[in-house]
Parts: structure tokens; C-alpha cells; sequence
């Protein structure tokens, strides 16, 4: 009667420490999921007048690198400055710039 209750015993002690471990070695992850604005590569003929107005108006030296557009309406422009640099700008449809950190 003893092996029984000893075995019992035995039972649930194994039981209990393999649930105590699997739970302790559990590890919770948050995922985050960050969403970056999409640009899309468009041809410069798809920007808008008030946005061509604004370019000449700030950059009349520089000739247009890249264009490109997310969802939003926005523009990213890589201008190519006089002196060869490349300088990224970001405008909006309606030739409001925007300061992007």
C-alpha cells in the first residue's frame, strides 16, 4: 500500500513541476507591427502644377532625381542639387512641404 501511495504521490509531483516548467518557459512576445509609408516610383509628369510650382520656386538650379508617391497623396522628391549632393523633400498634392524626421 505504501509503493501505491508513494506512487501517487510520485504522479502528481512529476504532473505538477512538468506544468510549473512548460509554463515558466513560455515567453510572451507583443508583436508591433510598424506601418512605414509605401512610396511608389512615378513618372514626373504625374506631379501636380503646385507641386512643380514649389520646386522651381525653392530648388530653380536643381534638376528632379526621383519621384515617388504613397496613398496619401504625397510626394518624395530626391532633387540633385547644382553641386551634385542629393537632397530628399517631401511635398503634398497641394505644394505644402513637409518636415520628415
Amino acid at each position: 500500500m505504501k509503493n501505491y501511495a508513494l506512487l501517487v504521490f510520485l504522479t502528481f509531483g512529476i504532473m505538477f513541476t512538468a506544468t510549473a516548467k512548460t509554463s515558466s518557459d513560455v515567453i510572451k512576445t507583443e508583436i508591433v507591427a510598424v506601418t512605414a509609408d509605401e512610396y511608389i516610383k512615378i513618372k514626373s509628369s504625374e506631379l501636380t502644377p503646385p507641386v512643380i510650382e514649389e520646386i522651381l520656386k525653392q530648388y530653380p538650379t536643381s534638376k528632379l532625381g526621383g519621384a515617388f508617391k504613397n496613398d496619401k497623396g504625397e510626394f518624395k522628391l530626391i532633387m540633385v542639387l547644382k553641386s551634385g549632393t542629393r537632397k530628399t523633400v517631401y511635398i503634398d498634392q497641394y505644394g505644402n512641404w513637409i518636415i520628415k524626421k
